[in-house]
């Protein structure tokens, strides 16, 4: 233990009732109470308002900034939205006081994960926030993090998986591509939409599997296959879940859940107008960081929404002035024909993917249908098609109008999510039912037309040698309003001037975390730059094309979106000063 450091003479102490002496981080702050001595960090851990300057009470301790309470002898607090105070031993010399330096009791990982929880548990931000930041710069890795959000995210909220969980999800893709203060803004995003949404939203308790044990007779995972399909079909979530939940305990594998999941989903078409297909792949993901163990819950999440999730093969706009619904459905009876067939050919000297794309972006979906199911057929993969759907929903919000309502960006926004979703489930298993998706999401790019009339042109970099600008100071252009054609020109403008993309890639997720961002922003983020990411592993004619075409939609996007308020970030930013030890009521 360090040395003792002196205080005062017992006598002083009492005159003077409390006295601050160096020791800790921030002082610490001495008092002389109900003929007790105590000791305590000078810091209030609310937001670091001096206790000194406090009053001490009947054993409470009051900070006079925002009036947290303290138990003067523990440190613990009695408001949830502060923390309790470090405490210091003291120990009585004769008549002189002295304290130990270091704390009774040391700030801990596992203590930090426990306030987490409570900033979840309460919906109180600065807390989580304050977690968050305290974990980071323990080293605690994120997935760790994000493992406390979905534990509690998907068991305290009755109706599922949304757009919470979603957040979280994305947030944590994308951390590589973030520095270290991105990465602390993007988790605390994510946990504050998880506690938001879960906010008196009720537990969610599972039913359990069918009796399957002590040796008894049990159904194959096919069979289970069949009733989950059924059950989904009548909109049975109850009856879903038990089988489930039974296939799990029978150790289905995650990519028989995975197919069982997505084959009973893509019988509709593009059901609530693509969210429940996100929503399926974000649950997977997000497995794919945790691991197994936490399927159950994870997994069973997604089945609420399936209750009334709208499916758009029964919508008037699939079904009129032009009827999509019999064509595809004519496409779907031969996809398991040739399905063994898919994958096989160089899809670079067998197909114009750039004509492809043009085709996807058409007013003229017989054809499209048409398209698809040739190019299967000649060998193209699964991965390969729904990675050009995705481009060519990319390309829809890239060239997205302003003329058009302001609401629209989020029409756009969901076949764009939708594609990147089926691109990404495909890349983790390929089914023919599943490959029905790509087709969904082709005919959603065909109902978005009319927002490309008329067409935002496609910027083009200025001819200039100068060296690129500093990426931070795209920020300041996103400061105004109605900067989406100038921020899209500006980016290109750093990239042709030999702008680095990973740091215009942190600076774009800045841009996201400063703000209020709603949901599809944080999908659009996430979504372009995982695109990005995929088109640059290769070296096509058309991959370069693709890249820009990510971000030009990417940064377009967000700038339509910017400036908001800012209130989300702010108390970010203030669990990150405090951490550094800043005097905020100085200023």
């Amino acid at each position: 233990m360090s040395e003792l450091v002196f205080v005062a003479s017992r006598e002083e102490l009492m005159k003077q009732g409390v006295k601050v002496v160096k020791g800790g981080r921030h002082g610490i702050a001495v008092f002389y109470h109900c003929d007790e001595i105590y000791a305590v960090d000078n810091r209030c851990p609310h937001l670091g308002f001096p206790l000194h300057m406090g009053t001490s009470c009947d054993g409470i301790l009051t900070c006079h900034w925002h009036h947290a309470r303290f138990d003067i002898k523990s440190g613990g607090t009695l408001d949830p939205w502060a923390d309790d105070v470090p405490t210091y031993p003291v120990e009585i010399k004769g008549e002189e006081v002295w304290v130990y330096p270091e704390p009774a009791r040391i700030q801990t990982v596992s203590k930090l994960r426990k306030r987490l929880m409570d900033g979840l548990e309460q919906n109180i931000s600065l807390v989580i926030g304050k977690a968050v930041v305290g974990l980071l710069e323990a080293g605690e890795p994120a997935e760790n993090i994000a493992r406390i959000g979905v534990e509690y995210g998907t068991k305290h909220r009755w109706n599922g998986w949304r757009s919470g969980l979603t957040i979280l999800t994305a947030m944590t893709n994308i951390l590589p591509y973030l520095d270290k203060n991105g990465k602390i803004l993007a988790l605390y995003h994510g946990m504050v939409h998880v506690a938001r949404e879960s906010a008196g939203m009720g537990t969610r308790f599972l039913l359990g599997p069918l009796p399957v044990g002590n040796g008894e007779k049990h159904p194959s995972i096919e069979q289970l296959s069949k009733w989950y399909r059924n059950n989904v079909e009548v909109r049975d979530v109850q009856g879903a879940e038990r089988v489930l939940l039974t296939a799990i305990e029978l150790g289905a594998s995650t990519e028989q859940l995975s197919d069982m999941m997505f084959t009973s989903i893509t019988d509709h078409f593009y059901m609530n107008v693509g969210h429940t297909l996100d929503f399926h792949n974000k649950a997977f993901e997000m497995l794919s960081h945790l691991g197994d163990e936490h399927r159950k819950y994870t997994l069973t999440s997604l089945l609420p929404e399936l209750r009334d999730a709208s499916r758009s093969e029964e919508s008037h706009s699939w079904k009129s002035p032009i009827n999509l619904v019999k064509p595809l459905q004519d496409a779907f009876q031969k996809i398991p024909e040739y399905n063994d067939g898919i994958g096989r050919g160089n899809h670079e000297e067998i197909f114009d993917e750039e004509e492809t794309v043009e085709q996807l972006l058409s007013d003229t979906p017989i054809e499209t249908i048409n398209k698809l199911t040739e190019m299967l057929k000649k060998g193209m993969s699964p991965v390969r098609l729904s990675q050009l759907v995705t481009l060519a929903a990319a390309e829809r919000v890239a060239r997205f109008h302003v003329q058009n309502e302001f609401r629209d960006w989020v029409t756009v926004l969901h076949t764009f999510t939708h594609a990147h979703a089926v691109h990404q489930a495909l890349r983790r298993s390929t089914t023919s039912e599943l490959v029905r998706a790509i087709y969904h999401g082709a005919m959603s790019i065909y109902l978005d037309r009319f927002l490309n009339i008329p067409s935002a042109k496609r910027p083009k970099p200025s001819v200039s040698m100068d060296p690129p600008p500093e990426a931070m100071d795209f920020l300041e252009l996103l400061n105004l309003q109605q900067q989406t054609d100038e921020a899209a020109k500006w980016v290109v403008n750093y990239l042709e001037r030999g702008g680095e993309k990973k740091k215009l890639f942190n600076v774009l997720g800045h841009a996201l975390l400063r703000e209020d961002a709603e949901f599809h922003s944080f999908q659009m983020f996430e979504g372009a730059i995982i695109e990005h990411h995929l088109w640059s592993e290769e070296g096509s004619s058309i991959a370069k094309k693709a890249q820009e075409t990510m971000i030009v939609a990417l940064t377009r996007y967000l700038a339509a979106h910017a400036p908001t308020s800012r209130e989300v970030p702010h108390t970010a930013k203030i669990a990150m000063r405090l951490h550094r030890g800043e005097k905020l009521f100085e200023e």
